[in-house]
């Protein structure tokens, strides 16, 4: 079982430095060490498609886009409920809306082609209830071999325990029904990561 309770765990989460951390200028509020993990992930998968729900600031965004610059393939088209001004970039499509609808679903599809690999990665509202809609919406589009991501399951688990049930709850209720997805277990091999259980592998 993965140890969520370590004290650099909750000192590192706690010193708000993923607060404090930059790609290129822009914020990206993520631990650094999945950020490593991501780019593994993208040159492992290599997708066509990669779908990200809550925009934020834009700066994980822009990362990815230029992880997609070096292999050369992939496009972003990430989504957020709130419009703001954020970095520019020829992989990049922002668009504006409630990640959890199935009217904001149906506006992302378009930027899909048949035989595309899509790879989803699941930022927004932290809520049981918001990333379960979020789950059930977007894994449709996730292809085999490909992954569905959900952030920040450490909400509740250690940090900030007041605003459970959060996105592990929903994560445990979207596995049950799901045998095409497992959990990436290999994903914790840095001991620190703010996506426990959140590496969801399409294995079927």
């Amino acid at each position: 079982m993965f140890d969520f309770m370590t004290p650099f765990y909750l000192h590192y989460y706690n010193s708000h430095a993923w607060m404090d951390t930059y790609w290129m200028g822009h914020p990206v509020y993520k631990c650094p060490l999945d950020l490593f993990l991501y780019q593994e992930i993208l040159f492992s998968v290599k997708p066509d498609v990669i779908v990200e729900c809550g925009t934020n600031q834009g700066g994980s965004a822009l990362y990815l886009a230029h992880m997609c610059d070096l292999m050369n393939k992939g496009r972003i088209v990430t989504v957020d409920i709130v419009e703001v001004e954020r970095p520019k970039h020829d992989r990049i499509t922002y668009l504006t809306g409630d990640s959890a609808s199935v009217d904001t679903l149906n506006r992302v599809k378009p930027f899909i082609n048949p035989g595309d690999v899509v790879l989803v990665i699941l930022d927004s509202d932290h809520t049981e209830q918001h990333v379960y809609k979020e789950l059930m919406l977007y894994h449709q589009l996730v292809t085999v071999g490909s992954y569905i991501i959900v952030e920040d399951t450490i909400v509740g688990h250690p940090v900030i325990p007041e605003l459970l049930p959060g996105p592990m709850e929903a994560v445990g209720r979207f596995l049950p029904d799901h045998g095409e997805f497992i959990i990436d277990m290999n994903k914790h091999k840095f001991h620190l990561t703010f996506n426990p259980n959140g590496y969801l592998l399409r294995v079927k």
